[in-house]
């Protein structure tokens, strides 16, 4: 079909801990799917295979990109890379295969003469050759001329050799050192897995040379399958047209200590939290809030709601963020806008409480989306007649229909989500409908003149940090277990804008930058209309009924998944 099924593993050493969600029939494929693992402090490297996904027979090798741990320690907030890694840890042109062990160093020897000296240690992800998912790996050192070879480990793609190899140091020192692995076939020929070329002036220079070397392809092999093996990061067969994979890694060492040793911290918070915000005081959170890099604001935002879960003190901790944001010289239109730890933090509090929520709320609409497959497309500049099919008696749709069709089909989809939104009042979770009423009121007391300010500053949380980001990426949030298609996913980013335009309660804007929207404006005005109602509703509640679901405490429901930027 000229395309892929692609899906990414990743392996720690040689144990497979992840396994990405499928992207059908797409040579650009888009995951952003984000992980967090626990590892042993004796890891080597992290690989990632990007692999085909096959029905008929076994998926295919794509390609593969390893990171050792030694790379990631060297930055610890986080390694970025965009393409094939290097044996300096940049960007490359030449694919990396496997990591290899080694030592090696020249020698005075007697009489005057040198020696070449070379400890092949072990390997570590080799290619896998062999129909048993292994291969019988050797190694074949040459220099000058001479070459030696090692024994063979049967069945492995992680052998250890622990031998020395010596060579008699020629004059002049020009000549290379050129260590390759091999697989052993006992029919037919051995496959090439890759080579490491030492200088050997260079190693005269340093005396020694050890570590771990990564392999690399040799492109004098006129074979396809010794020239493109399956583990470098392209297609097989096909060493000029290399793909590559763009990654966000990071590494970290966490000490946990006893919980007692927390608790004078924990005390500490929770006074504070307890005793609310206090004029000319500065407060902890604050602190935090300004100390804080915007890289680590979400992980200390979703660490301190978790934290006043707890403690039962989470309407409290974020009434004081509210307020302490509230004070700062701010704008009714912006409210909540930037990154802050008040922002940050309610949003981690709506996806820690709300995801059950979120599911009964937005599932069903998704669902349709994904099952129906409609062609929705109401920019005249990326309309494609031929994608939207025919109308009646196989007449081609003009420009107009199709994008006619797709707003009907639009607005069919945003009036079911809206219509799901109003009526989930009730399935609200009461923690929620508290965090959100004393929102408003604070809102309401900043802004008193602008009546629109307390409605945006709960849609920017609800629609805008909320709903939007799981309606464009389901698969982030649990609503799907696969991506969308390309089709789908256009439909979803149009759905996921209209419900970010009735969160802004504000039309003109959007209608000034995207005036092919405007004959959605209806539906989006009735929209705001109906998130308005729903909002007064919400925190229009009887002060005895809010006592009541105070004392009781809030009912988280079953536990939910933590869902990270990404």
């Amino acid at each position: 079909t000229g395309s892929s099924d692609p899906y990414c593993i990743v392996k720690v050493d040689d144990e497979a801990i992840i396994r990405t969600a499928t992207v059908w029939k797409t040579l650009s494929p888009f995951w952003g799917e984000e992980y967090e693992v626990c590892l042993q402090p004796t890891f080597h490297s992290v690989s990632i295979y990007v692999m085909d996904e096959d029905a008929l027979s076994r998926d295919d090798v794509i390609g593969k990109v390893c990171i050792t741990r030694d790379m990631l320690a060297e930055h610890p907030k986080g390694r970025g890379t965009g393409g094939r890694e290097g044996p300096s840890g940049h960007p490359s042109p030449t694919p990396v295969m496997s990591l290899r062990q080694l030592r090696c160093s020249v020698l005075e020897a007697s009489q005057g003469s040198r020696q070449l000296r070379c400890s092949v240690l072990e390997a570590r992800d080799l290619a896998r050759k062999d129909r048993n998912g292994a291969s019988d790996p050797f190694v074949r050192l040459r220099y000058n001329g001479k070459v030696q070879e090692s024994t063979v480990v049967k069945k492995s793609c992680y052998p250890r050799w622990n031998e020395t190899f010596e060579f008699e140091l020629a004059e002049p020192t020009e000549e290379k050192l050129c260590v390759e692995v091999w697989d052993w076939d006992l029919v037919g020929r051995n496959d090439f897995l890759g080579k490491v070329v030492f200088s050997v002036q260079g190693l005269e220079a340093a005396g020694q040379e050890e570590g771990w070397f990564r392999l690399w392809p040799d492109k004098s092999k006129p074979r396809e399958d010794e020239a493109a093996p399956p583990a470098c990061l392209g297609f097989p067969g096909l060493l000029g047209h290399l793909r590559s994979l763009q990654l966000q890694v990071r590494l970290r060492d966490e000490t946990v200590l006893p919980s007692h040793c927390y608790q004078p911290l924990v005390q500490l918070l929770c006074q504070e939290v307890k005793s609310g915000r206090q004029d000319g005081q500065v407060h902890l959170v604050t602190l935090l809030d300004e100390t804080t890099t915007a890289e680590c604001r979400q992980e200390v935002a979703i660490n301190l709601v978790k934290l006043f879960l707890g403690q039962g003190l989470a309407k409290e901790f974020l009434d004081l963020l509210f307020e302490l944001e509230l004070a700062k010289p701010c704008e009714p239109n912006t409210l909540f806008r930037s990154n802050s730890l008040a922002s940050k933090s309610m949003e981690s509090f709506l996806k820690v409480t709300g995801m059950p929520y979120l599911h009964a709320v937005l599932g069903p609409t998704i669902t349709r989306v994904f099952e129906e497959k409609k062609y929705v497309e109401l920019d005249p500049g990326k309309v494609e007649i031929k994608d939207a099919g025919c109308s009646g008696l196989h007449r081609v749709q003009t420009e107009g229909e199709v994008i006619e069709q797709g707003r009907q089909h639009l607005q069919s989809y945003l009036g079911e989500l809206l219509g799901a939104i109003v009526k989930s009042l009730s399935s609200c979770p009461p923690i929620i409908r508290a965090a959100f009423r004393q929102l408003f009121r604070r809102v309401e007391e900043r802004f008193p003149q602008h009546q629109n300010a307390k409605f945006v500053a709960i849609t920017s949380f609800l629609c805008l940090r909320f709903f939007s980001p799981a309606i464009m990426t389901p698969k982030l949030f649990h609503l799907r277990e696969t991506h969308a298609d390309a089709r789908t996913s256009r439909t979803l980013l149009l759905l996921a804008k209209a419900v970010q335009m009735v969160g802004n309660m504000e039309l003109v804007a959007g209608r000034a930058k995207e005036a092919w929207l405007a004959p959605l404006l209806p539906a989006l005005q009735q929209g705001i209309a109906q998130m308005k109602d729903f909002i007064a509703r919400m925190v229009g509640m009887e002060e005895e009924e809010e006592e009541e679901e105070e004392g009781e405490g809030w009912p988280l429901g079953p536990p939910t998944m933590v869902v990270k930027e990404g």
